[in-house]
C-alpha cells in the first residue's frame, strides 16, 4: 500500500509540474475513470442489464471525462467527442460481429483448472460481454487519437484561415497518418507487455505455434489489439472530415455576421 501511494504521489507531482492545472485534471481522470468502470463491471455482473447498453453509456462517460474535464468544453473536444461516439457506434457492430463468429467468448480450456469450483451458469451473455471487453479497451485510445487530430487541425486554421474544408481535412489527414503507426504499436505493445506472462505460461505447456495462434486466451487478445487498431483508423478520418467542416462552417457564418 505504500508503494502504490508512493508511486501515486510521484505520479502526481510530475503531471502538475509538467502539465500544471490540466495535469492535475488528467490524475483526477485517472480515478473517475477507475470509478467509472468499477461501477460498469458491478452492473455488468447483473443479468437483468444489458452489458452492450451499459458499456456504450460508460464509453460516453468515460469520453466525458477525458475529452470535457482535462480539456474543457470548446470545439475541439465538442468534435473529438462526437467523432468518437461514431467510431465507437461504427466498432460495436463489428466487433459483435467478430466475437460472435470467431466464439472467443468465455474462458480458455487453460483456465479450467482454476474456475472448475466456481459455477458457470451466471446468467450472462458471453458474445455481448466480450464485446464489451473489446470496446471498453479501445476507448481511450479513440479517444486521446481523436483530440490529436482536432486540436492541430484548429490550429493550423487559426493561422491559415483561408484554407478550404478540403485542404483542411487533407492537413488532418497528414496528421492522421503520423499517429496510426505510433498509436496502433502503443496498443500492440500494451496489450503483449500486459499477458507476456500468458506466453511464457505456454512455453512452459510445450505449446507448439499453431496452438498457440489458436488458443482462445491468445485469439482474444490479438482481436483486441487489432479491432483497436481498426478504431484508432476509423477515428481519423471522421474526426477530420467532421472538424474541417465545422472550422470552415463556423468562418464563414462569423464573416457573413460581420458582412
Amino acid at each position: 500500500m505504500n508503494v502504490l501511494f508512493v508511486l501515486a504521489a510521484i505520479l502526481f507531482i510530475l503531471m502538475l509540474t509538467i502539465g500544471g492545472a490540466k495535469g492535475a485534471r488528467s490524475f483526477i481522470s485517472l480515478f473517475l475513470n477507475f470509478i467509472v468502470i468499477l461501477v460498469t463491471v458491478i452492473f455488468m455482473a447483473s443479468p437483468l442489464v444489458d452489458p452492450i447498453l451499459l458499456t456504450m453509456i460508460a464509453c460516453v462517460v468515460i469520453s466525458c471525462i477525458n475529452l470535457f474535464y482535462i480539456n474543457e468544453v470548446n470545439s475541439k473536444t465538442t468534435v473529438a467527442f462526437i467523432s468518437t461516439i461514431i467510431t465507437i457506434g461504427i466498432l460495436f457492430f463489428f466487433i459483435y460481429f467478430i466475437t460472435k463468429k470467431v466464439q472467443i467468448q468465455g474462458f480458455g480450456e487453460e483456465e479450467f483448472e482454476e474456475i472448475r469450483i466456481f459455477s458457470l451458469y451466471i446468467g450472462i451473455d458471453f458474445i455481448r460481454l466480450s464485446a464489451s471487453v473489446i470496446i471498453m479497451s479501445t476507448i481511450g485510445a479513440i479517444t486521446d487519437v481523436a483530440i490529436s487530430i482536432t486540436s492541430p487541425m484548429k490550429e493550423i486554421f487559426h493561422h491559415n484561415p483561408h484554407l478550404k474544408s478540403k485542404e483542411l481535412f487533407t492537413s488532418g489527414m497528414t496528421i492522421g497518418k503520423d499517429i496510426l503507426g505510433s498509436n496502433t504499436n502503443t496498443l500492440f505493445f500494451a496489450f503483449i507487455g500486459g499477458y507476456m506472462a500468458l506466453l511464457i505460461w505456454f512455453k512452459d505447456l510445450s505449446y507448439s505455434f499453431g496452438e498457440v495462434v489458436n488458443s482462445k486466451i491468445f485469439s482474444s487478445e490479438m482481436i483486441m489489439i487489432m479491432c483497436a487498431g481498426i478504431g484508432i483508423a476509423l477515428v481519423i478520418p471522421i474526426a477530420a472530415g467532421i472538424n474541417a467542416w465545422y472550422l470552415v462552417r463556423t468562418k464563414q457564418k462569423e464573416m457573413k455576421n460581420d458582412e
